[in-house]
């Protein structure tokens, strides 16, 4: 019961790149940079075990950014030319590579899972970018349509997770921020994408849907979705309708009406206890009281305590006290609810 997890990614450590960026810059390069990718992995999956998480990740340590760092093993994208794009309905600007070709994997994309899978013995849980996501963070110069060329990713995606799966991953989630982005679409074709992505699977499949980082564009950007933000309710009705199993929505200081959580019935729903848009840790009881809450419309054997979105531009000491939290506050849950 409550089984704790988080978002996906972690902090990089100052060995490793920048530190406190959404898009940091790698400090070292070739095999230096593999063994200190390899170093971030371990320490994080230690962290995340002395938290009390008993469903860890590899806190993305190998990738520069979410999406890019599969897109990197993508035959068909023109990194060389970068374009300014408008990301998340315009939401900010950056800068993009293109897709100039027919897409086909390289080879593996994320064969560092196997790592991971090595060194613990908690359910191990990967992420991947969703095909919706993918498209609106990269420029289209070859197949002239959003849907289709999501859906080509959506194949990659599938490839990529059949082998993840074979690496004895327990859980692979697909980050889909653009859902609250495009929220027509998202019931339109994008729950569509997704099934394809996770055609053949018989691991646990999730979805992570969220507001975003705490970074200024995402902040802004709540700031101008009123008292209430609804997003959720123009998707969850079909979301609660596919194969998805697992379903990570923001929560815990959010403006989301928390009765639309009801909305996801039958499914697994990760509720976001933690804030990743504060730099004030959480204490254990305020964990618990957002999962008694949240158990109002989320039946306590499908309720996972979770991070409302990755923790990767955030300070790694306030980031190691956030997850201490996590597990400590869903442990006192159980507790209460045994």
């Amino acid at each position: 019961m409550f089984e704790s997890t988080i978002a996906g990614s972690l902090p990089k450590p100052f060995w490793l790149s920048e530190t406190n960026k959404l898009w940091p810059q790698w400090k070292l390069s070739g095999d230096e940079l593999a063994l200190a990718k390899r170093d971030a992995t371990l320490f994080w999956l230690k962290v995340q075990e002395d938290a009390g998480i008993d469903v860890v990740t590899d806190g993305e340590q190998s990738r520069q950014h979410f999406v890019h760092g599969f897109l990197e093993f993508v035959e068909g994208i023109d990194f060389e030319h970068k374009v300014k794009m408008g990301i998340r309905n315009n939401r900010y600007d950056a800068m993009v590579p293109k897709v100039v070709d027919r897409l086909r994997l390289k080879g593996r994309a994320h064969g560092e899972a196997r790592l991971a899978r090595a060194h613990t013995d908690r359910k191990l849980k990967f992420t991947l970018p969703g095909p919706m996501t993918i498209i609106d963070t990269i420029a289209d110069d070859f197949y002239g349509d959003r849907v289709k060329m999501a859906m080509a990713f959506a194949d990659l995606l599938n490839e990529e997770a059949r082998a993840l799966e074979a690496d004895g991953v327990d859980v692979i989630q697909f980050d889909e921020p653009a859902f609250n982005a495009f929220t027509r679409e998202a019931a339109d074709w994008g729950i569509e994408a997704l099934h394809r992505a996770i055609d053949g699977l018989s691991c646990t499949t999730a979805v992570h849907i969220c507001y975003g980082y705490g970074i200024k564009a995402n902040l802004d950007w709540k700031r101008s979705l009123g008292e209430e933000w609804r997003e959720y309710e123009a998707f969850f009705p079909a979301l609660a309708r596919s194969r998805i199993q697992q379903v990570s929505l923001e929560c815990v200081n959010s403006r989301v009406p928390p009765h639309l959580m009801a909305l996801l019935e039958g499914k697994d729903v990760l509720v976001g206890v933690i804030d990743v848009a504060t730099d004030v840790v959480e204490t254990p009881e305020q964990v618990a009281e957002v999962i008694d809450r949240a158990l109002q419309y989320v039946p306590k054997d499908k309720l996972f305590p979770c991070t409302n979105c990755g923790l990767a531009p955030m300070d790694r000491e306030i980031a190691i006290r956030k997850l201490d939290a996590l597990g400590k506050g869903a442990a006192l849950a159980r507790a209460r609810h045994a």
